[in-house]
């Protein structure tokens, strides 16, 4: 890995689902498990979205969420378990807090619970004061039912 080459990319055409899924099986456990489908409506709605390759070879993603003045969220930061420790994390991060539409916002989260020492060196510190959080598997109604409800709501005065 001497002499190796490494293309960044931030178009979401770029992206091949089946290398991403399997980079996630090799280098996120709490992402193994991911469709495919589901993958591509998570990317579509994701901006930006950067991707690391040696030749045609996927080796890095990671995607951010952003209003591109208030607030920012980095999701799914993920290196090929054969090039992490050579900096192309740290270079990845770099890139994407680097983009216009994260490098404006006034905070930018990271969601993330591995690793901590590794986005410490970067900048990224605790936080500990938005810990909320609501999981859809724990509500009555299911996202499609409260779609759907959104645009029929009743209000009695």
């Amino acid at each position: 890995m001497d002499t190796c080459h490494f293309r960044f990319c931030d178009r979401t055409a770029a992206i091949d689902i089946q290398q991403l899924q399997l980079l996630f099986q090799l280098s996120a456990p709490w992402a193994a498990a991911r469709c495919g489908a589901d993958l591509e409506v998570a990317i579509a709605n994701s901006y930006p979205v950067i991707t690391v390759w040696e030749g045609e070879r996927q080796i890095g993603f990671v995607r951010a969420t952003s209003d591109g003045v208030y607030r920012a969220v980095i999701w799914d930061v993920v290196i090929h378990p054969e090039y992490q420790g050579v900096g192309l994390g740290r270079k990845l991060m770099a890139t994407l807090l680097k983009h216009p539409h994260i490098c404006s916002a006034e905070r930018v989260y990271l969601m993330t619970s591995r690793e901590q020492g590794f986005y410490e060196h970067i900048g990224f510190t605790q936080n500990l004061s938005t810990t909320m959080l609501l999981e859809h598997q724990s509500l009555e109604i299911s996202p499609s039912q409260a779609q759907r409800d959104l645009y029929s709501v009743t209000v009695s005065a």
